[in-house]
């Protein structure tokens, strides 16, 4: 009954503005990349309180509420796993892994993604073979691609920068606004970390980077050396 309460519990929580709200957000009109998602209007903070509530929750009761309709009960699975991930011993972990891997097509949001790939897929392959990263980056799906570059924020949070640039260069062509975004995003934490780390990619690479990722990139950057980037001349 676990999965039914908790879905019975988040809809007694259901905002309509807020959901409406949600749906311009999260781009989910036709044609968009949240397409037909559907949302009960539920905000973060109040997710993580019914989180409490729901300790003995079973992965077959995440993996249950992963593919739900609305958008919030798929955020509430998977902020369920990492809590469980967080706590969880070896065997526990490798399954959450698994059971998150396959399970890729319900995580259809940027801020799903973002959410759980490093602190579960990214977490788990610190001590684990990458392969599956330079697979994912492969993928038609936007979103196992952002689950790709999203992941090494784990890494880089740990100083280890390798895998994010060698998926970074791999995505320099993407056309997803999403991807730009995100790999911008990992370029920025690696020089928070490195700043020579980061600029070497960047001289490298600059040049040829669509310009979201590029802006994304050297947001920390002082004006003046911002302004030589974009136009050209770093």
């Amino acid at each position: 009954m676990t999965t039914q309460q908790i879905s019975r519990d988040l809809k007694s929580l259901a905002n309509p503005e807020l959901a409406a709200q949600a749906q311009r957000y999260f781009k989910t009109g036709p044609g968009e990349y949240g397409e037909g998602d559907r949302f009960l209007g539920i905000r973060v903070p109040v997710l993580r309180v019914q989180l409490k509530k729901y300790e003995s929750a079973t992965l077959e009761d995440a993996r249950q509420l992963l593919a739900s309709e609305f958008h919030e009960e798929r955020l509430f699975a998977l902020l369920l796993l990492v809590r469980k991930f967080d706590k969880g011993n070896d065997a526990e972990r490798a399954a959450i892994y698994w059971l998150y891997l396959n399970n890729t097509f319900h995580i259809n949001n940027w801020d799903l993604v973002d959410s759980s790939a490093s602190q579960i897929v990214g977490r788990y392959l610190e001590s684990h073979d990458r392969l599956i990263l330079y697979k994912l980056v492969k993928s038609s799906s936007l979103w196992e691609r952002r689950i790709a570059i999203i992941a090494t924020f784990y890494f880089i949070k740990n100083n280890q920068f390798d895998d994010a640039l060698k998926l970074a260069t791999q995505l320099l062509d993407d056309e997803e606004d999403l991807i730009h975004k995100a790999v911008g995003w990992m370029l920025r934490e690696i020089g928070k970390r490195d700043e020579e780390v980061g600029r070497n990619f960047l001289l490298a690479c600059y040049k040829s980077m669509p310009r979201t990722m590029l802006r994304y990139a050297i947001e920390r950057f002082p004006d003046s050396e911002r302004k030589q980037y974009l136009l050209g001349d770093a």
